[in-house]
């Protein structure tokens, strides 16, 4: 059984690639995508977050992928693995997901709708985010601890 969290991860994520490929707008993206799920207004609310979340801080994100997987330029990432990494990175350094869950989440993401290479990239990046601050133990950190430089 899929969990409410797993779920509204989908859900943003195909609003989040429905974005990226299309003029639509955010709302009737999530609509889109959360109707077509039936899911609870708890999932719903989740989704939201996260899309809301990721497009209000895309730059800086993207910015945090652009240094961690340098052979891996944004704009030509597969849309699938940019938006995973974007869930991901927003998760762990915005929001209060674990950092293990978040990975955890994002590598079984890639592996349902991404490449055969998307779950090594994936958790690569993640894992290459996570050891260069420090955050090995996978937990979260406290707020405002944890804002990672995009300066060498």
């Amino acid at each position: 059984m899929t969990s409410l969290r797993r779920k509204a991860r989908i859900a943003a994520l195909q609003t989040l690639y429905e974005i990226d490929c299309t003029e639509h707008k955010a709302e009737d993206a999530v609509i889109h995508s959360t109707t077509e799920q039936s899911l609870s207004q708890e999932a719903i609310s989740f989704t939201e977050k996260l899309v809301q979340g990721v497009l209000k801080n895309k730059s800086k994100i993207d910015e945090v992928i652009g240094r961690f997987a340098p052979s891996f330029p944004v704009a030509q990432m597969s849309v699938i693995d940019r938006n995973i990494l974007r869930v991901a990175i927003f998760e762990i350094l915005m929001d209060n997901t674990p950092v293990k869950v978040a990975i955890n989440e994002a590598i079984e993401l890639a592996k349902i709708f991404g490449s055969d290479s998307s779950p090594r990239l994936i958790n690569g990046v993640l894992g290459s985010i996570v050891t260069k601050y420090g955050k090995a133990s996978h937990k979260r950190p406290k707020e405002g601890k944890w804002q990672p430089s995009l300066k060498n």
